[in-house]
Protein backbone atom coordinates (compact mmCIF):
# COMPACT_ATOMS: atom_id res chain seq x y z
CA UNK A 1 0.00 0.00 0.00
CA UNK A 2 1.64 3.09 -0.75
CA UNK A 3 1.82 5.91 2.20
CA UNK A 4 0.17 9.30 2.29
CA UNK A 5 2.64 11.97 2.72
CA UNK A 6 2.28 14.10 5.58
CA UNK A 7 0.17 17.38 4.79
CA UNK A 8 2.18 20.25 4.35
CA UNK A 9 1.36 22.66 7.75
CA UNK A 10 1.45 26.72 6.40
CA UNK A 11 4.33 28.50 7.64
CA UNK A 12 3.75 30.94 11.03
CA UNK A 13 5.21 33.87 9.26
CA UNK A 14 2.53 34.72 7.20
CA UNK A 15 0.19 33.90 9.62
CA UNK A 16 1.32 36.34 12.02
CA UNK A 17 1.15 39.75 10.05
CA UNK A 18 -2.60 39.29 9.65
CA UNK A 19 -3.85 38.02 13.18
CA UNK A 20 -2.04 40.94 14.69
CA UNK A 21 -3.48 43.15 12.20
CA UNK A 22 -7.20 41.75 12.47
CA UNK A 23 -6.78 41.36 16.43
CA UNK A 24 -5.41 45.49 16.93
CA UNK A 25 -8.98 46.21 14.90
CA UNK A 26 -11.43 43.53 16.42
CA UNK A 27 -10.65 43.18 19.88
CA UNK A 28 -12.86 43.11 22.16
CA UNK A 29 -12.84 46.02 24.73
CA UNK A 30 -12.47 44.26 27.59
CA UNK A 31 -11.62 45.77 30.59
CA UNK A 32 -8.41 43.72 31.68
CA UNK A 33 -7.23 44.76 28.17
CA UNK A 34 -6.60 47.93 29.73
CA UNK A 35 -4.01 47.37 31.95
CA UNK A 36 -0.57 45.30 31.95
CA UNK A 37 -0.65 44.58 35.53
CA UNK A 38 0.42 40.69 36.11
CA UNK A 39 -1.91 40.17 39.29
CA UNK A 40 -5.12 41.83 37.55
CA UNK A 41 -4.41 39.94 34.52
CA UNK A 42 -3.65 36.44 36.76
CA UNK A 43 -7.12 37.57 37.89
CA UNK A 44 -8.58 37.40 34.80
CA UNK A 45 -7.11 34.22 34.09
CA UNK A 46 -8.25 32.59 36.66
CA UNK A 47 -11.84 33.56 36.00
CA UNK A 48 -12.13 32.56 32.59
CA UNK A 49 -10.98 28.97 33.13
CA UNK A 50 -13.76 27.42 32.63
CA UNK A 51 -16.21 30.48 32.43
CA UNK A 52 -17.73 33.00 29.41
CA UNK A 53 -16.00 36.28 29.62
CA UNK A 54 -19.92 38.19 29.96
CA UNK A 55 -19.72 36.18 33.34
CA UNK A 56 -16.51 36.81 34.66
CA UNK A 57 -16.71 40.81 33.77
CA UNK A 58 -18.75 41.98 36.64
CA UNK A 59 -16.69 39.45 38.97
CA UNK A 60 -13.13 40.77 37.65
CA UNK A 61 -14.12 44.40 38.55
CA UNK A 62 -15.82 43.69 42.06
CA UNK A 63 -12.40 41.72 43.18
CA UNK A 64 -10.10 43.89 41.92
CA UNK A 65 -12.13 47.13 44.09
CA UNK A 66 -11.98 44.50 47.23
CA UNK A 67 -8.04 43.28 46.16
CA UNK A 68 -6.38 45.33 44.33
CA UNK A 69 -2.93 44.01 44.71
CA UNK A 70 -1.23 40.96 46.46
CA UNK A 71 -1.33 42.23 49.55
CA UNK A 72 -4.54 43.05 49.64
CA UNK A 73 -5.80 39.39 48.60
CA UNK A 74 -2.75 37.64 51.25
CA UNK A 75 -3.95 38.88 54.17
CA UNK A 76 -7.69 39.08 53.50
CA UNK A 77 -9.83 36.74 55.85
CA UNK A 78 -10.06 33.40 53.16
CA UNK A 79 -14.28 33.61 53.92
CA UNK A 80 -14.48 36.92 52.49
CA UNK A 81 -12.22 35.87 49.40
CA UNK A 82 -15.10 33.01 48.81
CA UNK A 83 -17.77 35.17 49.88
CA UNK A 84 -16.46 37.52 46.50
CA UNK A 85 -16.02 34.47 44.11
CA UNK A 86 -19.71 33.44 45.04
CA UNK A 87 -21.35 32.28 42.07
CA UNK A 88 -18.81 31.73 39.76
CA UNK A 89 -18.03 27.74 39.90
CA UNK A 90 -15.06 26.11 40.69
CA UNK A 91 -14.30 27.17 44.14
CA UNK A 92 -10.69 26.13 44.44
CA UNK A 93 -9.82 28.41 42.30
CA UNK A 94 -9.77 31.30 44.59
CA UNK A 95 -8.31 29.51 46.87
CA UNK A 96 -5.61 28.56 44.88
CA UNK A 97 -5.41 32.40 44.01
CA UNK A 98 -4.68 33.74 47.81
CA UNK A 99 -2.62 30.59 47.98
CA UNK A 100 -0.20 31.84 45.48
CA UNK A 101 -0.40 35.42 46.44
CA UNK A 102 0.61 34.43 50.02
CA UNK A 103 3.56 32.10 48.35
CA UNK A 104 4.55 35.17 46.02
CA UNK A 105 4.92 37.63 49.07
CA UNK A 106 6.85 35.07 51.36
CA UNK A 107 9.67 34.54 48.56
CA UNK A 108 13.15 36.15 48.39
CA UNK A 109 11.92 38.83 46.71
CA UNK A 110 7.85 39.00 46.88
CA UNK A 111 8.02 40.03 43.29
CA UNK A 112 5.31 38.63 40.86
CA UNK A 113 6.93 35.84 38.99
CA UNK A 114 7.86 37.30 35.10
CA UNK A 115 8.01 34.29 33.18
CA UNK A 116 6.19 31.47 32.45
CA UNK A 117 8.71 28.55 33.77
CA UNK A 118 8.12 30.29 37.19
CA UNK A 119 4.88 30.58 36.87
CA UNK A 120 3.45 27.46 36.58
CA UNK A 121 4.91 26.48 40.24
CA UNK A 122 2.33 28.52 41.76
CA UNK A 123 -1.08 27.14 43.18
CA UNK A 124 -3.41 26.62 40.25
CA UNK A 125 -1.35 27.90 37.64
CA UNK A 126 -0.73 25.15 34.62
CA UNK A 127 1.02 25.41 31.28
CA UNK A 128 -1.53 27.76 29.62
CA UNK A 129 -1.97 29.93 32.17
CA UNK A 130 1.43 30.36 32.82
CA UNK A 131 1.93 31.10 29.64
CA UNK A 132 -1.23 33.43 29.24
CA UNK A 133 0.17 35.40 31.77
CA UNK A 134 3.31 35.62 31.34
CA UNK A 135 3.29 36.78 27.32
CA UNK A 136 0.06 39.00 28.37
CA UNK A 137 2.09 41.12 31.28
CA UNK A 138 5.58 40.73 30.23
CA UNK A 139 5.26 39.82 26.29
CA UNK A 140 7.45 36.58 27.07
CA UNK A 141 7.22 34.34 23.77
CA UNK A 142 5.53 31.70 25.63
CA UNK A 143 2.97 29.78 23.98
CA UNK A 144 -0.91 29.06 24.47
CA UNK A 145 -3.00 26.17 24.59
CA UNK A 146 -6.71 26.15 25.66
CA UNK A 147 -9.90 25.08 23.85
CA UNK A 148 -10.47 28.21 21.60
CA UNK A 149 -6.62 28.41 20.49
CA UNK A 150 -6.71 24.12 19.90
CA UNK A 151 -9.47 24.54 17.44
CA UNK A 152 -7.89 27.36 15.36
CA UNK A 153 -4.91 25.29 15.40
CA UNK A 154 -7.03 21.84 14.49
CA UNK A 155 -8.78 23.28 11.73
CA UNK A 156 -5.78 25.67 10.09
CA UNK A 157 -3.45 22.70 10.19
CA UNK A 158 -6.12 19.94 9.67
CA UNK A 159 -4.76 18.51 12.28
CA UNK A 160 -7.22 14.82 13.02
CA UNK A 161 -7.09 12.85 16.28
CA UNK A 162 -7.77 13.90 19.88
CA UNK A 163 -6.18 16.98 20.60
CA UNK A 164 -5.92 15.61 24.35
CA UNK A 165 -3.60 12.87 23.21
CA UNK A 166 0.12 13.29 23.94
CA UNK A 167 1.21 13.18 20.24
CA UNK A 168 -0.98 15.11 18.75
CA UNK A 169 -1.47 17.74 21.92
CA UNK A 170 2.64 18.25 21.86
CA UNK A 171 2.51 19.03 18.22
CA UNK A 172 -0.10 21.75 18.79
CA UNK A 173 2.17 23.38 21.40
CA UNK A 174 4.75 23.30 18.98
CA UNK A 175 2.75 25.31 16.72
CA UNK A 176 1.32 27.55 19.03
CA UNK A 177 5.61 28.66 19.83
CA UNK A 178 6.15 28.71 16.30
CA UNK A 179 3.46 31.34 15.84
CA UNK A 180 4.38 33.07 19.57
CA UNK A 181 8.17 32.93 18.39
CA UNK A 182 7.67 34.30 14.94
CA UNK A 183 5.51 37.15 16.49
CA UNK A 184 8.22 38.21 19.29
CA UNK A 185 10.70 38.58 15.87
CA UNK A 186 8.68 41.16 14.50
CA UNK A 187 9.80 44.59 14.69
CA UNK A 188 8.38 47.16 17.72
CA UNK A 189 7.70 49.88 15.08
CA UNK A 190 5.96 47.25 12.83
CA UNK A 191 3.81 45.53 15.26
CA UNK A 192 0.22 47.26 14.46
CA UNK A 193 -0.94 49.15 17.82
CA UNK A 194 -4.42 48.13 18.89
CA UNK A 195 -6.90 51.30 19.52
CA UNK A 196 -7.61 53.33 22.80
CA UNK A 197 -8.23 52.08 25.36
CA UNK A 198 -6.45 48.59 25.16
CA UNK A 199 -3.22 48.50 26.44
CA UNK A 200 -1.14 45.66 25.58
CA UNK A 201 2.51 44.54 26.32
CA UNK A 202 3.55 43.70 22.79
CA UNK A 203 3.72 41.50 19.56
CA UNK A 204 3.59 37.97 22.04
CA UNK A 205 1.07 39.27 24.10
CA UNK A 206 -1.36 40.46 20.68
CA UNK A 207 -0.32 37.40 18.90
CA UNK A 208 -1.51 35.02 21.89
CA UNK A 209 -4.87 37.13 22.48
CA UNK A 210 -5.41 37.01 18.52
CA UNK A 211 -5.57 33.15 18.44
CA UNK A 212 -7.91 33.37 21.40
CA UNK A 213 -10.22 35.84 20.14
CA UNK A 214 -10.25 33.91 17.06
CA UNK A 215 -11.62 31.20 18.32
CA UNK A 216 -14.38 32.60 20.40
CA UNK A 217 -16.13 35.15 18.00
CA UNK A 218 -15.15 33.68 14.51
CA UNK A 219 -13.83 30.19 14.40
CA UNK A 220 -16.48 29.09 16.59
CA UNK A 221 -17.54 25.36 17.38
CA UNK A 222 -20.53 25.78 15.21
CA UNK A 223 -20.90 28.25 12.04
CA UNK A 224 -17.76 29.39 12.18
CA UNK A 225 -17.68 33.14 9.99
CA UNK A 226 -14.90 32.10 7.56
CA UNK A 227 -15.47 34.68 5.48
CA UNK A 228 -14.15 37.26 8.47
CA UNK A 229 -11.33 35.36 9.12
CA UNK A 230 -7.85 36.94 8.88
CA UNK A 231 -5.89 33.96 8.46
CA UNK A 232 -8.90 32.28 6.22
CA UNK A 233 -6.76 31.71 2.98
CA UNK A 234 -4.31 29.19 4.57
CA UNK A 235 -6.84 27.17 6.38
CA UNK A 236 -6.51 23.33 5.20
CA UNK A 237 -9.53 22.19 6.84
CA UNK A 238 -11.49 25.36 5.00
CA UNK A 239 -9.71 24.17 1.52
CA UNK A 240 -10.53 20.50 2.20
CA UNK A 241 -14.17 21.36 3.39
CA UNK A 242 -13.94 19.54 6.30
CA UNK A 243 -13.90 22.54 8.96
CA UNK A 244 -16.50 20.84 11.09
CA UNK A 245 -14.77 18.00 11.54
CA UNK A 246 -12.08 19.49 13.52
CA UNK A 247 -10.90 19.62 16.31
CA UNK A 248 -11.71 15.49 16.54
CA UNK A 249 -13.20 16.02 20.27
CA UNK A 250 -13.55 12.29 21.90
CA UNK A 251 -16.98 11.67 22.83
CA UNK A 252 -18.79 13.40 26.36
CA UNK A 253 -19.18 11.53 29.11
CA UNK A 254 -22.59 9.80 30.37
CA UNK A 255 -24.27 11.84 32.65
CA UNK A 256 -24.45 11.03 35.31
CA UNK A 257 -27.85 11.59 37.85
CA UNK A 258 -27.75 12.37 41.89
CA UNK A 259 -30.25 12.58 44.74
CA UNK A 260 -29.89 14.58 46.88
CA UNK A 261 -32.07 15.50 50.65
CA UNK A 262 -31.28 18.64 51.87
CA UNK A 263 -32.86 20.26 55.09
CA UNK A 264 -33.78 23.25 55.85
CA UNK A 265 -33.97 23.41 59.68
CA UNK A 266 -35.00 26.33 61.35
CA UNK A 267 -34.54 27.12 65.26
CA UNK A 268 -36.37 30.47 66.79
CA UNK A 269 -35.56 32.35 63.11
CA UNK A 270 -32.15 30.75 62.72
CA UNK A 271 -31.45 28.47 60.00
CA UNK A 272 -28.38 25.80 60.66
CA UNK A 273 -25.92 25.64 58.03
CA UNK A 274 -22.44 24.03 57.51
CA UNK A 275 -19.20 24.62 56.44
CA UNK A 276 -18.14 22.13 53.36
CA UNK A 277 -14.23 20.82 54.44
CA UNK A 278 -11.36 22.23 52.83
CA UNK A 279 -10.05 19.21 51.30
CA UNK A 280 -13.28 18.33 49.83
CA UNK A 281 -14.80 19.71 46.87
CA UNK A 282 -15.95 23.46 47.11
CA UNK A 283 -14.05 23.11 50.26
CA UNK A 284 -14.98 25.93 52.87
CA UNK A 285 -17.81 27.54 51.49
CA UNK A 286 -21.07 26.88 53.38
CA UNK A 287 -24.30 25.32 52.49
CA UNK A 288 -27.98 23.49 54.16
CA UNK A 289 -27.37 20.06 55.84
CA UNK A 290 -27.70 17.51 52.97
CA UNK A 291 -27.34 13.82 52.00
CA UNK A 292 -26.60 11.99 48.87
CA UNK A 293 -29.20 9.37 48.35
CA UNK A 294 -29.44 6.10 46.85
CA UNK A 295 -31.20 5.14 43.16
CA UNK A 296 -34.06 3.85 45.77
CA UNK A 297 -33.87 5.72 49.03
CA UNK A 298 -36.83 7.82 49.88
CA UNK A 299 -35.13 11.23 50.08
CA UNK A 300 -37.42 11.77 53.52
CA UNK A 301 -36.50 8.51 55.19
CA UNK A 302 -32.82 9.32 54.16
CA UNK A 303 -32.70 12.47 56.12
CA UNK A 304 -34.83 10.84 58.85
CA UNK A 305 -32.43 8.07 59.28
CA UNK A 306 -29.31 10.65 59.39
CA UNK A 307 -30.39 13.11 61.98
CA UNK A 308 -33.00 10.59 64.33
CA UNK A 309 -35.58 13.19 63.30
CA UNK A 310 -39.29 11.85 64.14
CA UNK A 311 -40.78 10.41 61.34
CA UNK A 312 -43.31 13.14 61.33
CA UNK A 313 -40.86 16.27 61.48
CA UNK A 314 -40.23 16.54 57.78
CA UNK A 315 -42.72 18.94 55.56
CA UNK A 316 -41.56 18.53 51.88
CA UNK A 317 -40.54 21.74 50.68
CA UNK A 318 -40.38 21.60 46.44
CA UNK A 319 -37.27 20.31 44.30
CA UNK A 320 -34.00 22.03 42.88
CA UNK A 321 -32.12 20.72 39.93
CA UNK A 322 -28.38 22.02 39.38
CA UNK A 323 -25.49 20.32 37.52
CA UNK A 324 -21.68 20.26 37.47
CA UNK A 325 -19.78 18.92 34.63
CA UNK A 326 -21.14 15.04 33.84
CA UNK A 327 -23.54 14.88 37.15
CA UNK A 328 -27.61 16.25 37.17
CA UNK A 329 -28.73 17.06 40.67
CA UNK A 330 -31.52 16.51 42.08
CA UNK A 331 -32.21 18.06 45.49
CA UNK A 332 -35.56 17.58 47.53
CA UNK A 333 -35.84 19.94 49.55
CA UNK A 334 -37.49 19.64 53.43
CA UNK A 335 -38.34 22.16 56.15
CA UNK A 336 -38.74 21.03 59.87
CA UNK A 337 -39.07 23.78 63.07
CA UNK A 338 -37.71 20.26 65.19
CA UNK A 339 -35.59 21.57 68.06
CA UNK A 340 -31.89 20.39 67.96
CA UNK A 341 -30.97 17.39 69.73
CA UNK A 342 -27.87 15.60 69.80
CA UNK A 343 -27.42 13.98 66.70
CA UNK A 344 -26.70 17.33 64.62
CA UNK A 345 -24.03 16.68 61.45
CA UNK A 346 -20.81 16.40 61.62
CA UNK A 347 -18.84 19.12 60.95
CA UNK A 348 -18.44 23.17 61.38
CA UNK A 349 -21.96 24.38 61.97
CA UNK A 350 -23.90 27.95 62.60
CA UNK A 351 -27.05 29.01 63.27
CA UNK A 352 -28.04 32.07 61.24
CA UNK A 353 -30.35 34.66 61.11
CA UNK A 354 -31.57 35.65 57.24
CA UNK A 355 -28.54 38.72 57.44
CA UNK A 356 -25.81 36.42 58.40
CA UNK A 357 -26.79 33.91 56.12
CA UNK A 358 -26.48 36.43 53.47
CA UNK A 359 -23.22 37.41 54.60
CA UNK A 360 -21.60 33.98 54.35
CA UNK A 361 -20.38 32.41 51.20
CA UNK A 362 -22.55 29.55 50.16
CA UNK A 363 -22.55 27.17 46.85
CA UNK A 364 -24.15 28.66 43.57
CA UNK A 365 -26.95 25.65 43.90
CA UNK A 366 -27.69 26.45 47.98
CA UNK A 367 -27.66 29.75 47.23
CA UNK A 368 -30.46 29.20 45.37
CA UNK A 369 -32.25 27.86 47.97
CA UNK A 370 -32.43 31.30 49.94
CA UNK A 371 -35.55 32.61 48.73
CA UNK A 372 -36.65 28.83 49.49
CA UNK A 373 -36.71 29.79 53.09
CA UNK A 374 -39.44 32.66 53.40
CA UNK A 375 -42.13 30.33 51.32
CA UNK A 376 -44.74 28.34 53.11
CA UNK A 377 -44.19 24.53 53.24
CA UNK A 378 -45.70 22.41 49.98
CA UNK A 379 -48.08 20.15 52.28
CA UNK A 380 -48.95 16.88 50.96
CA UNK A 381 -53.17 16.71 50.68
CA UNK A 382 -54.29 13.95 53.12
CA UNK A 383 -56.25 11.07 50.83
CA UNK A 384 -59.48 10.14 51.24
CA UNK A 385 -59.85 6.66 53.07
CA UNK A 386 -62.36 4.46 52.17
Amino acid sequence: MKRSLPRPRPDPDPLVGPLLHWFAREARDLPWRHTTDPYALWVAEIMLQQTQVATVIPYWERWMKAFPDIANLAAAATDDVLKLWEGLGYYSRARHLQEAARQILASAHGEFPRTAAELVDLPGIGRYTAGAIASTAFNEPAPILDGNVIRVLTRLHALAGDPRSKDLNNRLWNLATDLVVAADSIPVRQVPKPRAPLRLAGSCSQLNQALMELGATVCTPRNPRCPECPVASHCLARQSGEIARFPELPARPVITRRTLATLLWNDRGRWLVRRRPDDAVNGGFWEFPNIECSPNQDPASALVTWLRLPPDALVPAGTLHHSITRYRFTQHLFKTVAPPGPTLPAGDLLWVNSAELAALALTAAHRRLVPTLAQPPVVRPARNRR
